[in-house]
């Protein structure tokens, strides 16, 4: 390809990208590109930080270079150092940052040493340079993330209390059946959780997090401390340029701005009114970018470049340690509307848990914990947003098979 291609961001979509087509990718972290997915099995010692590097593009990434203006009109990107990289197309990869909650003790320039994000592998290796066996560790947030956070610090010894203002620890993706199971589990690897429970501050002592203040004015004594309360996109340096901005940066099918020349992938991006924050659709979005520019450069004869991207039907999937590990899967709606059809297997002994939701002749949601055998099928069911067969009874959706003999 003869268009200079420049990607600024080196994490899942950016790598994606540079790996399909020769860019030019500014990396903001020191570290070569890596699978962000595999964080907590670093910090819980599982993996080195190296065995979740990514392969490496056929172009060499520049890392430690961050992007700080967009000059559309000479289509330039400026660096922190004073370098000008130039463009035919660019691609904001930027991701997203951590959001920060409005605690007391944590609005200064500098929080208190023992106050971490997990986003990051720095973030990682800080957290594993403080981790000790018997650490009071307290993680701030109950969704994937700080779940996740949770399982690895107590892999690592530490004493860990898990967080969560709302009902119950994963409550975008799991329904109340499935989070009740996860909080058993989370507590048999020691994790001490609260829900309903609101964190109002941080206490410190010479410049070290010493507590968690929780609203009813309970505390908890605390050497470490997760923030894992969500993500935001990173989309400052797209608002500067003047693109068009809304949750995300705004895209079309063709993941493109509002400017022609400038499109946009991953947690940052926003199409059709959504905002991912996932791999999944991080990879798919670079995949059909990757395909849209190609056809830019090699267009079919008196063929106009089409769409290439209409969404993701995201998965989640999470597997949790243990002297018996927990794998959960979850997609779609999980909490079911009246009228719709729900098939439920719950399996106390084995600590397996099964649900399906069918709205008419279609899949729309499911949840399960412990056995994963059909989640295969029922996700391939659900992603083609295909009709179900009639002479198949729904109890099938929940076998080894997904129903599928």
């Amino acid at each position: 390809m003869k268009t200079r291609i420049v990607v600024v961001g080196g994490g899942t979509a950016g790598a994606r990208l540079a790996q399909r087509l020769p860019v030019t990718l500014l990396g903001e972290e020191q570290h070569a590109p890596y699978n962000r997915v595999l964080l907590a099995d670093v910090l819980a010692g599982r993996y080195a930080p190296e065995v979740i590097a990514l392969p490496e593009p056929p172009e060499p990434a520049r890392l430690g270079v961050r992007a700080v203006r967009i000059d559309r009109a000479a289509r330039t990107v400026e660096c922190a150092d004073g370098t000008l990289v130039g463009y035919d197309r660019l691609v904001l990869a930027t991701g997203s940052n951590p959001v920060l909650p409005p605690l007391r003790g944590l609005r200064g320039a500098q929080p208190p040493a023992g106050v971490h994000a997990f986003r990051t592998l720095d973030d990682c290796l800080a957290l594993r340079d403080r981790v000790r066996p018997g650490v009071r560790a307290v993680v701030i947030g109950g969704g994937l993330l700080g779940v996740s956070a949770a399982r690895a610090l107590a892999a690592l010894g530490a004493e860990v209390v898990l967080t969560q203002q709302g009902e119950r620890l994963m409550e975008r993706q799991l329904d109340a059946s499935a989070s009740e199971l996860l909080r058993e589990h989370m507590e048999s690897l020691g994790v001490e959780v609260h829900t309903e429970c609101r964190v109002s501050g941080l206490r410190q002592r010479d410049g070290e997090v010493t507590a968690v203040e929780l609203a009813d004015g309970f505390v908890l004594d605390a050497q470490v401390v997760v923030l894992a309360c969500g993500v935001r996109p990173r989309v400052a340096l797209a608002r500067e340029a003047g693109l068009t901005v809304s949750a995300g940066i705004v895209v079309d099918d063709s993941l493109r701005t509002s400017d022609p020349y400038i499109h946009a992938v991953g947690d940052c991006a926003e199409h059709a009114g959504r905002v991912y924050g996932l791999a999944g659709p991080a990879l798919e979005q670079a995949d059909a970018l990757a395909a849209v520019l190609l056809s830019e450069a090699t267009p079919p004869r008196d063929a106009p470049t089409t769409g290439a991207y209409t969404g993701t039907r995201a998965l989640t999937r999470l597997t949790l340690g243990g002297a018996e590990p927990l794998d959960l899967a979850a997609f779609g709606e999980t909490t079911a509307r009246p009228g719709d059809d729900v098939v439920q297997l719950n399996d106390a002994t084995r600590n397996a848990y099964r649900k399906v939701i069918v709205r008419g002749d279609r899949l729309v949601g499911g949840v399960l914990l412990g056995d994963l055998a059909a989640v295969g099928t029922l996700a391939r069911a659900w992603e083609g947003d295909e009709a179900l067969p009639d002479e198949a009874p729904l109890l099938h959706l929940l076998t080894h098979d997904g129903g599928s003999s």
